[in-house]
């Protein structure tokens, strides 16, 4: 079954049409991501081996083969990189045999070149899995993925963090209301 392509710049642009319009997703990171989903001091020394250490990870929560996800992950990035730029990458797939959206979160301990659209090595990676069922929901994910880590005082503090409970309360916090 052929997978959707979902590039960078699709999830950036429902990303920005989401803003402009300030409609709230309904979606949170606390529905796809678990606490012991996040990493504070990853090592990788390149792109491939970041991409196989998330799959062993994300294959721990998920209960699936390690490989599968792999070679999900590595087709899609043969696609286009999903390196969105300033250091941040949101490797993603769907799987057949996924149980439901799946997020891994890494802060890297040195950024590793990921052929971001910006050419900047990545230090900040999200890896999604979701299900081949899941439709608009794995773009959703993807948006609000995409919103959280576009927000300047966020990356910052993803980047100073060392401890993985304070990561995933910074990932998770609910984002404040701007209205009157």
């Amino acid at each position: 079954m052929s997978q959707p392509h979902f590039s960078t710049q699709r999830i950036m642009t429902i990303s920005s049409s989401v803003r402009r319009l300030d409609v709230p997703l309904p979606m949170r990171l606390t529905d796809l991501l678990q606490p012991e989903a996040v990493v504070a001091s990853f090592r990788a020394s390149s792109k491939k081996q970041l991409l196989h250490e998330l799959s062993e990870k994300a294959a721990h929560i998920s209960h699936l083969p390690a490989r599968q996800i792999f070679d999900s992950v590595l087709q899609r990035e043969r696609l286009g990189s999903t390196g969105i730029g300033n250091g941040i990458a949101i490797p993603h797939a769907k799987l057949e045999k996924c149980p439901s959206i799946i997020g891994v979160f890494a802060r890297l301990e040195k950024p590793v070149d990921f052929e971001a659209v910006d050419g900047t090595p990545v230090d900040l990676v999200f890896l999604l899995l979701a299900p081949e069922s899941a439709g608009a929901d794995h773009l959703k994910a993807l948006a609000r993925i995409a919103r959280v880590l576009r927000d300047p005082a966020i990356i910052a503090k993803l980047r100073a963090i060392q401890d993985p409970a304070a990561l995933y309360a910074v990932l998770t916090q609910e984002p404040t209301s701007h209205a009157a």
